[in-house]
């Protein structure tokens, strides 16, 4: 049996294609210096030996396992804190494969629910899931997805006692649509003095009261609580998004609101926090 030609160097394309990298790469590892450059050839091309390709495939190993190049130097010279930079970049793959993990997680609940529901937190959409489909508004979802951005899932979790309210009590939906027309029409013709305003504003709280006094009988809040109990265990689920804080991202939220309409939410709150001053009498506007 006959061995075939060995060669004794091959060109740039014969060692990026061994190594399985490309004549690119090894130009930059040239470049940077993780490379020597080899010896030239009578042509003025590079030709590489065997020293040359077990560095080629060492970097190239090392390379896939995730060590950036300035590593990799570091660790061919024999410089100290190679270990320090391997356990960094094992807590990054770990970080990694967790966000992996919880893409897993959202994709499998939003093909559960089937609705864009399952893109909130499952302490969220928990608290939704029960719901007939079509119960919940678009919109409904909108002001979910910004209050768990704002205030995070337990947040949002809250407030969907309000939505959960609002589709299983009728009265309380019409009520609801009513009052979101007349304020859609609170825009830039009307003034912020406008004496309907308070008149509306009062509206509102009644119907907040009505919506609150509708969630204490069906106690929601109470199953609020045992979420509650539950933080700790989804207190890290939201780790892997920037955080901010509550007033950092209302700031950063925009709403085309006329001064009259904001004129009329500041009455609103107003009227809210005054009726809940005293705790020892049902709250009223």
């Amino acid at each position: 049996m006959h061995l075939p030609a060995i060669p004794r160097r091959v060109k740039i394309g014969d060692a990026a294609a061994f190594a399985g990298t490309t004549p690119r790469a090894i130009r930059h590892y040239h470049a940077i210096g993780l490379l020597a450059e080899p010896e030239r050839g009578s042509d003025n091309r590079r030709r590489y030996g065997y020293d040359d390709m077990i560095r080629l495939l060492w970097i190239r190993k090392m390379a896939d396992a995730g060590i950036s190049l300035d590593d990799i130097r570091a660790s061919f010279e024999g410089a100290t804190g190679i270990e320090q930079s391997l356990a960094r970049l094992e807590e990054s793959l770990a970080s990694k494969a967790a966000a992996i993990e919880a893409q897993q997680a959202a994709v499998h609940r939003l093909r559960e629910a089937g609705s864009p529901l399952g893109l909130l937190s499952p302490l969220v959409g928990g608290r939704l899931h029960d719901l007939p489909p079509g119960a919940l508004r678009p919109a409904d979802l909108d002001t979910l997805l910004v209050t768990e951005r704002i205030f995070g899932p337990l947040g949002a979790a809250a407030q969907a006692n309000r939505f959960i309210a609002l589709a299983t009590h009728p009265e309380l939906r019409a009520e609801e649509d009513r009052l979101a027309e007349t304020e859609a029409a609170l825009d830039d013709t009307m003034s912020p003095d406008d004496p309907r305003i308070e008149d509306l504003a009062a509206q509102r709280c009644a119907h907040e009261t009505a919506l609150g006094a509708t969630i204490d009988r069906s106690g929601l809040d109470e199953a609020l609580d045992v979420l509650l109990d539950q933080e700790d265990e989804h207190a890290g689920e939201e780790e892997n998004e920037a955080r901010m804080s509550t007033m950092e991202a209302i700031a950063k939220m925009p709403y085309d609101f006329s001064p009259a309409r904001i004129r009329y939410e500041e009455h609103v709150i107003e009227l809210l926090y005054s009726a809940d001053q005293d705790s020892d009498t049902p709250r009223t506007c």
